[in-house]
């Protein structure tokens, strides 16, 4: 315990500091491109065509309605959170691994490191969200009560990313093998998540699959920005999965902390 309250006080103490450091790293990393920043919009949009394409048309034609709203519109839902996690999740847990030497000159938490990485993320993250709130509002659904959970699940899914890329950045720098462990889980977690197919429906025969693949908290994560947006459920409905959820995301905050500090004054060596 004593170990994670002072990696949040590190990370708080540090956010004016991890900001700037986001927004030069946003910056630094298109810097040689033509198109500058804008291949951070570029990227997921050509990825979302081609997955509505395949998904949504595909060569048996159009998909029908899912939750009477069309499939494209349903599907964003999850996709565009997904392009926040996918690269958090990789990026954070190489954070401290290849920043460390920076790092180690400055006056500066290696803790925060995986902050920074999110921090950035979300700067693209916004920015397809915004887009999706306008596709929203043009195609004819408005903003109810609801859309204001989306701030709470906001907040879920930056808590756990930290949590995670805590753990894994460190698992990372002690053993090298795991970053490529954890590119091969993350492209299987795609396909075993809400993203581009009704899970609850396809699996309304299997409760007991459906009860596994709803342990994974970036589930809980990805159905509530639908239920957000879309849905129309509260989070408060279902007590004990919210309940697990944090619990999930509370430990391992707790396990990695207490890993990130027990080993951060010898990261070093292991570079």
């Amino acid at each position: 315990m004593n170990a994670m309250v002072k990696v949040l006080k590190e990370v708080f103490s540090s956010l004016p500091l991890i900001m700037r450091l986001a927004v030069y790293e946003t910056k630094s990393k298109y810097q040689m491109n033509y198109l500058g920043v804008v291949w951070q919009f570029l990227n997921p949009l050509i990825q979302i065509l081609a997955y509505w394409f395949v998904f949504g048309t595909g060569i048996k034609g159009t998909r029908p309605d899912i939750d009477h709203y069309p499939f494209i519109i349903w599907m964003l839902a999850g996709i565009i959170p997904w392009f926040f996690i996918s690269p958090t999740i990789l990026d954070g847990s190489s954070s401290v691994f290849r920043r460390i030497n920076l790092v180690s000159k400055m006056n500066f938490p290696v803790s925060s490191l995986p902050a920074v990485v999110i921090a950035s993320n979300l700067f693209s993250y916004f920015g397809m969200t915004l887009i999706y709130v306008l596709i929203l509002i043009g195609s004819g659904h408005f903003p109810t009560l609801h859309w204001l959970q989306y701030f709470y699940y906001l907040f879920c899914m930056i808590a756990f990313m930290f949590s995670f890329s805590l753990f894994n950045s460190t698992i990372s720098v002690l053993v090298r093998d795991y970053q490529f462990l954890l590119q091969a889980g993350t492209r299987l977690l795609f396909f075993m998540m809400p993203i581009f197919w009704d899970v609850a429906h396809a699996l309304a025969n299997r409760p007991h699959v459906l009860a596994i693949l709803k342990l994974n908290p970036l589930f809980y994560i990805i159905d509530g920005f639908r239920n957000s947006f879309l849905n129309g459920h509260w989070f408060f409905e279902d007590v004990k999965y919210t309940l697990y959820f944090w619990v999930f995301t509370l430990l391992l905050l707790t396990v990695g902390s207490i890993l990130h500090m027990k080993f951060r004054d010898k990261f070093v060596d292991f570079l």
